[in-house]
């Protein structure tokens, strides 16, 4: 199990540096974004081929989380894509090259110990049970209603594809939403929205919890339950939903809004005054 996870540490680094080369020759660290989904993927796939090429042996278990993040992988990398296509590098970047410049700093090396390697280890943190699950000698799977392996393997799909329906129709309409011609309103209040402030984070946060509940059938997989528990964090208190709340703070209609709207896990909204 060791030199798995080893290797595919070792597959994420180099994955890693490759993003911070070619955001270099770019002039654009936010090309991370970018590759930032697909770096789980990288995780994922990695330890899988270990483990298929060193037992000879098809799980499962271990092919199923492996697709389901090359599913988010490349809805995620897609949707960033076209969401940044022709825009300049992110202000905050831009800002940080700047600063490195004027310093006599090698932007190169700044950018890949501050922003590549640490989202770097963000990755192989939330990623960490599905490497567990891939890295473990898992016994076939029984289909039995009675079988832990089997529950656990069901339940998490299910939330899992909970998770992916919120995140990727949540962003679809927050697209539709901020591309509507002459638009008026500043809040999307509409579809998923309607039901939770943050329906993609939710969404997010979800899915990882399920890949999670997969990984309860593996051996001490229940140590993994850092990932989930760091990544709902990660979301709520630093970075996706404190950021987001902190930007409209002052605002009347995200106010009234928030004012109806869970704030996070899905439920009927209040009525308006």
């Amino acid at each position: 199990m060791l030199w798995n996870i080893l290797f595919s540490a070792a597959a994420l680094f180099l994955y890693i540096l490759i993003a911070c080369i070619v955001g270099t020759i770019k002039k654009n660290n936010a090309i991370m974004d970018i590759f930032y989904g697909p770096g789980y993927f990288v995780v994922a796939f990695t330890s899988f081929i270990l483990d298929f090429l060193w037992n000879g042996t098809l799980s499962l278990r271990k092919l199923i989380v492996t697709i389901l993040v090359l599913l988010w992988s490349i809805r995620l990398s897609t949707y960033v894509y076209i969401r940044n296509h022709g825009k300049p590098e992110d202000y905050r970047y831009a800002a940080m090259r700047k600063r490195w410049k004027e310093a006599g700093k090698s932007v190169f090396i700044k950018s890949f110990t501050k922003i590549y390697l640490f989202q770097g280890l963000v990755i192989f943190i939330v990623v960490f049970p599905v490497l567990w699950i891939n890295a473990s000698e898992i016994p076939p799977l029984t289909i039995s209603f009675f079988d832990l392996a089997f529950i656990t393997l069901v339940l998490g799909i299910l939330i899992w594809i909970l998770g992916f329906y919120f995140e990727t129709v949540g962003d679809y309409q927050l697209y539709k939403f901020l591309h509507t011609p002459n638009r008026t309103k500043k809040v999307l209040d509409q579809g998923l929205w309607k039901y939770t402030q943050h329906p993609n984070y939710f969404g997010e946060v979800t899915m990882w919890w399920g890949l999670f509940i997969i990984a309860l059938a593996v051996p001490w997989g229940f140590i993994t339950i850092f990932a989930p528990i760091y990544i709902t964090i990660q979301i709520i208190k630093v970075s996706g939903v404190k950021l987001l709340n902190k930007r409209f703070e002052g605002d009347d209609e995200y106010a009234d809004y928030k004012r109806r709207t869970s704030a996070f896990i899905p439920w009927f909204p209040k009525k308006k005054k």
